[in-house]
């Protein structure tokens, strides 16, 4: 927004701009954003013609809002655009339910279907101070005799009892023991993880259910919508809702032997079966990539809350873990960072991992900011239900009926041709003041 030394130049814009033909659709536009913090700028125009004769019946331009028309930027993590993130979350939301009730194209049905939430997550490269509540209480982070040392001279355990502020969660007890590499090197093949498990977890049931593995597809169909979500140690978990349908999909009841007990099983002899090399080894030594030991698998009894959860994880991304927004162009960046100094070594192993020959194809320097991983934070299997594509087409359309209802043009076959192109983002000075008003930030309010 506006910064407070070029306010008396916003204001003077804005007046010289309330004063054109052009302002009310421009300010129209402004408001509509919805408080997107960094539009979109299209300049273009597009014609609706009646599809029986051919006549133009309205033309919608870019001159009408002062030259440029503003759309939302979309973007999907809150830290960027909180009202853009609200509805990729809310999207998400309805995209997860309907894999679970039914809905937005996918039958009522499927909430008979067995399915799990499942968290499987990444191993550990070394102990990191943590907190844990039991019964109430917060133990030791990691209760160890005072004599006990690491190679490095250093203590193995912590006594303290951490609170949730405190700056040391997730930082390792012993940095120089802590295996960096081996930590960026699983976040940058999590991805590939997660599809060997999706191809284990079929062969899995196609064991448990008696069947070759090639017939297991003309009896049931494996379906999920999974979430990416950073960890304090700055490494990520997979959140998943798992379900088994019918060999057509959702459309098609599974059979007798799918039940919710024998895929929660399925689930974690997967998870602790799969196992990929990591490249390097001869630069780095050998590795073996894996799950870790902590795979919750549990049957969905309660619809909304999985919804929800899921979709809340799908607006945050690696500043969860107190990395940084955009992509580091430079190793002169790394200085400046302003994150504490684990999150630091990682993105520093990240740029040193990224020069050397055997992991050019993992393109860590591109993805030092997301500590390695370079995966999509949300996925789904083609039939788990819905898309985000259709449900935003579906809210276009909507929205474009109702401005045909308003022109008394709904019940009239047209054709609209147009074009656009991208012009810029961001706000104006006089713009970012319409935008403020309208739309306050967070913990602010239009009352004096």
């Amino acid at each position: 927004m506006t910064e407070p030394q070029h306010l008396p130049r916003a204001v003077a814009a804005l007046v010289e701009q309330a004063a054109t033909p052009e302002f009310t659709a421009w300010r129209r536009n402004i408001v509509g954003l919805g408080g997107c913090a960094n539009p979109v700028h299209l300049v273009g125009e597009s014609t609706a013609f009646a599809a029986d004769s051919g006549h133009a019946l309205f033309s919608h331009s870019s001159a009408a809002y002062g030259g440029r028309l503003l759309v939302p930027c979309g973007n999907r993590r809150s830290t960027v655009c909180s009202p853009c993130a609200r509805v990729y979350r809310a999207d998400t939301y309805h995209l997860i339910r309907a894999g679970l009730v039914g809905g937005k194209g996918t039958p009522e049905t499927v909430s008979d279907h067995p399915r799990v939430f499942a968290t499987l997550t990444a191993p550990g490269f070394g102990p990191v101070h943590t907190r844990r509540e039991r019964n109430g209480q917060v133990p030791p982070c990691r209760p160890r005799s005072p004599k006990e040392r690491c190679p490095h001279d250093q203590p193995v355990g912590c006594a303290m009892r951490h609170s949730t502020d405190d700056p040391r969660l997730g930082e390792p007890i012993c940095p120089r023991c802590y295996d960096y590499a081996g930590a960026v090197l699983w976040q940058a093949r999590s991805g590939h993880l997660w599809h060997r498990f999706t191809i284990e977890l079929r062969r899995e049931l196609a064991r448990r259910a008696g069947l070759p593995r090639t017939e297991l597809r003309l009896a049931a169909r494996l379906s999920y919508a999974k979430v990416v979500e950073y960890q304090r140690r700055g490494l990520i978990h997979f959140h998943a809702v798992i379900r088994l349908d019918g060999p057509d999909g959702p459309s098609t009841p599974p059979p007798a032997w799918a039940t919710a007990d024998l895929l929660t099983d399925a689930v974690h002899t997967a998870a602790g079966r799969v196992r990929l090399p990591s490249p390097g080894a001869r630069v780095i030594g050998h590795r073996t990539l894996r799950f870790g030991a902590q795979v919750d698998v549990r049957p969905i009894t309660e619809h909304g809350a999985v919804a929800a959860y899921i979709a809340k994880y799908a607006t945050k991304g690696a500043e969860a873990a107190g990395a940084v927004d955009g992509r580091i162009t430079t190793a002169r960046h790394l200085v400046l960072l302003p994150v504490r100094v684990h999150v630091l070594r990682m993105i520093a192993t990240c740029w040193w991992l990224g020069a050397l020959p055997p992991f050019t194809s993992l393109e860590l320097r591109r993805w030092a900011h997301m500590l390695g991983h370079r995966g999509h934070f949300s996925t789904k299997s083609r039939s788990y239900s819905t898309t985000l594509t259709a449900l935003r087409t579906a809210r276009t359309e909507h929205r474009a009926r109702e401005q045909y209802r308003a022109l008394g043009l709904d019940d009239r076959p047209t054709i609209t041709i147009g074009h656009w192109r991208y012009a810029g983002r961001g706000y104006s000075p006089e713009a970012a003041l319409v935008a403020a008003t309208a739309h306050p930030t967070e913990g602010e309010s239009t009352r004096d």
